[in-house]
Order: structure tokens, then sequence, then C-alpha cells
């Protein structure tokens, strides 16, 4: 009977020591910028997200990638408060400044200031018919 209860409770241990991971990448290109916040602070079993991570000013081109994981050490910190303060990590990963040029596989389209607010919403339609039937990106360069 010991024997049972070692390996149920080695098979508990196991089950619970995964990890939770998951992965948001937009599409841009990555830069060696991260912003990570190791412990992100979740409160009642995640009911209560972490607070905004602030990108604006210090991924000036934009996000590449965001990744959220509870790691072994969060999970422990979340058992031994029954589930009241839950942390996880996040780690942002800024976007490169698209290089001239973009390498979209069409035509960019550049709009001009003269042009009015109809030109603006037509280009618009434009890049997204381009991009639909060639299944790539299509730059919009505004003013």
């Amino acid at each position: 009977m010991v024997r049972v209860g070692i390996i149920t409770l080695l098979s508990v241990i196991v089950l619970l020591s995964g990890c939770y991971r998951a992965i948001v990448e937009t599409g841009l290109p990555a830069s060696d910028q991260v912003i990570s916040k190791p412990f992100a602070s979740c409160w009642i079993y995640g009911l209560i997200p972490p607070s905004v991570v602030e990108t604006a000013s210090k991924c000036p081109n934009g996000v590449a990638r965001v990744e959220t994981q509870h790691s072994f050490v969060n999970y422990l910190v979340g058992m031994l408060t029954f589930g009241i303060y839950t942390p996880m990590s996040i780690e942002v990963t800024c976007a490169e400044k698209p290089a001239i040029g973009f390498k979209s596989g069409q035509e960019d389209i550049i709009v001009s200031e003269s042009n009015s607010p109809g030109d603006v919403r037509e280009a618009i339609v434009l890049a997204a018919e381009k991009s639909m039937q060639s299944h790539q990106a299509v730059l919009v360069q505004l003013p």
C-alpha cells in the first residue's frame, strides 16, 4: 500500500510540474530589445490579470512577440498562497524598424498629404485587395 501511495504522489508531482506557456507572434521582424516581467502579479487563480506591460515608449516600432508563462516557481508560489497570488512571467520582444522598401512582395502604396480622406480609404482598400490576392503584406505609407 505504501508503494501505491508513493507512485500516486510522484505521478501527481510530475503532472503538476508542467509549465503553461502561450506565445503570440505578430509577424514583424524581432529586434534584440526584450521587456521582461518575471513575476507579473495575477490574483485569485488569474481572475484578476496582471497590469498592462507598457511597450509604447520602449518599442517604437511595435511588438514582434509576446510570451506568457507559468513556470514551476510561479506555480509553487500560487500553491503556497492557495491561489490568491498566482504570478506569471511575461516577455515582450520589440519589433525592428521596417527597412525602406518593405519586403512585401507587392508595390507599396504611398499616400501624400494632399490626398483626401476618400483617397486614403481607397488606398487601404487597394492594399487589402492586393494582400488577399498575393497572401503577402502590402505597406500603406501615410503622411
